[in-house]
């Protein structure tokens, strides 16, 4: 942390919820980070996919830790699910998060790769989690309106009704010359995935792999009735659910059925895809420990 001493705080003013006063905890969080000796800006999105851009520019315009060489990342989270917020344990109080990442360290991660293998132009990073099927569904049908208005339980309101709407096709995944036909596959670089719940939870975000999860049911009911399972930990022990670890995966349709993939909760292509783990990949800023009350041992 000593070398880094200047940041650029990218606020995307239509994630999650907060608005006006969610202006503000960015801009204490910001005086946060000068009192520890980290001079930081503010750049706020204007228009979808913005942020690329913006911080293509800073990470060549001084925004350098180690003479300029892979410019870090860090996380305040004011987003829909905040997965990585979860898995790293960073308050979701934005000053608090700050507060955290200034006593944090940098640190080397992997990321996920997502080819769509007929237009590998599309291919994109992602940090937490991607998958194929009905969670890919949802991601292209869900209502942007409703998602600013009520975050996360947008995606659980598409889901429900895609319930009774989606056929479940199968599809095949392929791995280390190995396949399995399924309607959904997960793909984890994090425990969490999406609300309460944690899914692939031997994944692991400073490991060189994913977990996956494959369920092979064609029933929305059973679906649903893995949702007590899955709420208590116990989905490992379900029949048709079959977990695996690798640093690669193909996921490809076996019929004219359109199979749609998503990473990180938002839509992709659809398949097939290659799903890939890239070493090194990012520089991330990992939050110290929280900060005990004065005169606390």
């Amino acid at each position: 942390m000593q070398e880094l001493h200047n940041a650029l705080l990218i606020h995307n003013p239509n994630a999650g919820s907060g608005g006006n006063a969610r202006r503000v905890k960015v801009d204490e969080a910001r005086r946060i980070l000068e009192a520890r000796g980290i001079q930081a800006d503010l750049a706020e999105t204007t228009a979808p996919g913005e942020a690329i851009e913006i911080a293509r520019r800073a990470s060549t315009d001084g925004r350098q830790l180690e003479n300029g060489h892979r410019v870090p990342l860090a996380l305040l989270p004011a987003g829909t699910a905040n997965v990585l917020a979860k898995e790293l344990e960073l308050s979701w109080d934005i000053p608090k998060a700050a507060e955290q990442l200034a006593r944090g360290e940098v640190r080397d991660i992997a990321l996920g790769l997502a080819t769509p293998l007929e237009e590998p132009e599309k291919a994109r990073y992602f940090l937490s989690v991607a998958g194929a099927g009905p969670d890919g569904r949802i991601t292209y049908s869900v209502d942007l309106e409703l998602k600013a208005r009520l975050g996360i339980l947008a995606y659980w309101w598409q889901g429900a009704r895609e319930v009774f709407n989606y056929k479940f096709h199968h599809f095949r995944v392929s791995i280390e010359g190995q396949s399995r036909e399924v309607s959904l596959v997960i793909v984890g670089r994090t425990k969490h995935y999406g609300g309460p719940f944690k899914i692939t939870t031997k994944a692991d975000l400073f490991e060189d792999q994913f977990e996956f999860v494959g369920l092979t049911t064609q029933s929305g009911l059973k679906y649903l009735s893995y949702l007590p399972t899955l709420w208590f930990g116990d989905l490992r022990k379900e029949e048709g659910v079959y977990f695996w670890k690798s640093d690669r995966l193909v996921s490809e349709p076996t019929n004219e059925a359109p199979i749609y993939a998503q990473i990180d909760g938002e839509p992709l292509a659809r398949l097939p895809v290659e799903f890939r783990i890239v070493p090194r990949a990012l520089r991330l800023l990992v939050p110290g420990p929280a900060q005990l009350p004065s005169g606390a041992k």
